[in-house]
């Protein structure tokens, strides 16, 4: 799976609330451990469970959304499910990644 750019905070809106778990990766350019674990986060999708949508966010560009969930660290890697946060992550670290994508698993059940 392609991990797609959230372009607008209507589109975020729409997503988060469409009932499928969604993880989304808040990022910046800027960001060092943002650019180190990016390519661990392609991969992960590439092997997520069907139903599990990934997404990612330039906080610089989207500010609406990210001041919206509160961002105060990158990377911070969200999970949504109808419109609520179900579990997040601070920090480059692969492990944790691993992690909410079992919590995204157990949401489809």
């Amino acid at each position: 799976m392609v991990v797609k750019a959230i372009e607008s905070f209507d589109e975020f809106k729409t997503l988060i609330n469409s009932g499928k778990p969604i993880l989304i990766d808040f990022w910046a350019t800027w960001c060092g451990p943002c650019k180190a674990i990016s390519p661990i986060f392609e991969k992960l999708s590439n092997n997520a469970p069907e139903g599990v949508e990934f997404y990612k966010v330039d906080v610089d560009d989207q500010e609406a959304i990210a001041q919206e969930v509160g961002i105060r660290a990158m990377p911070t890697f969200i999970l949504f499910q109808n419109g609520e946060k179900k579990a997040d992550l601070v920090g480059a670290r692969p492990d944790g990644l691993t992690t909410l994508i079992d919590t995204a698993k157990g949401l489809l059940a």
